[in-house]
């Protein structure tokens, strides 16, 4: 018999690429910021920068990396107000444990994306097209997915308050580790999947949504 294919294929996450020493670095906007160490402060200028092969630490209020270019880095223990990597690039970067309020990738393009452990009140994945993601031991108050492109997405050991999924386009999406209380909108769950526990929680707003009225 002919073997089948996992599904859902799990994300392919593998470890930044580090070198074994670092040189400090100053940030700068468009900077080219390469085997360095980088310690955030205040409010941060990296939009359009690249970062390549780098740790990066941050008790920071605002680190602006939009439209940056981010391969091979690691960020652990970091406490940042607002973390934006709007329309970024990104390959195997690692963010654990710490806290972020607001971690907007909307729009971004993402290959290789680890959340392990971290606290986050507001993450948006809005209109951004991510391959290989893994979030792990997460609490994350709102997820926001509007017109995200998915493709081999894993939770596990994670909880949300709300979920927005609207116009998500999905492939190989296990949600069984994610934990939400709300998704604004099963329908565009096509292409998740669930576990039979979950499906019988959102059977009431399914039905809702294929217009059928349930009565016992």
């Amino acid at each position: 018999m002919a073997r089948t294919a996992e599904s859902p294929a799990p994300p392919r996450i593998s470890d930044p690429d580090l070198p074994r020493e670092f040189e400090p670095a100053s940030p700068a906007r468009s900077a080219d910021i390469v085997a360095a160490s980088l310690d955030l402060h205040g409010t941060v200028d990296l939009a359009y920068a690249t970062l390549e092969q780098c740790t990066v630490s941050a008790d920071a209020e605002a680190v602006d990396l939009t439209g940056a270019t981010v391969v091979d880095v690691e960020m652990s223990g970091a406490r940042v107000a607002s973390l934006r990597m709007r329309d970024a690039g990104v390959r195997r970067l690692r963010i654990s444990g710490g806290r972020i309020g607001t971690l907007d990738l909307s729009e971004a393009r993402i290959s290789e994306l680890e959340l392990r452990d971290v606290r986050i009140d507001y993450l948006n994945l809005g209109a951004a097209k991510v391959t290989d993601l893994e979030i792990s031991g997460c609490a994350i108050r709102t997820i926001d997915m509007p017109q995200a492109e998915l493709t081999r997405v894993r939770f596990s050991a994670t909880t949300s308050d709300e979920v927005d999924p609207r116009g998500m386009r999905a492939k190989d999406v296990d949600l069984r580790g994610l934990d939400a209380m709300t998704y604004l909108d099963t329908n565009s769950l096509r292409g998740t999947t669930l576990s039979s526990f979950q499906v019988q929680q959102l059977a009431p707003v399914i039905a809702a949504g294929l217009g059928i009225q349930i009565k016992d």
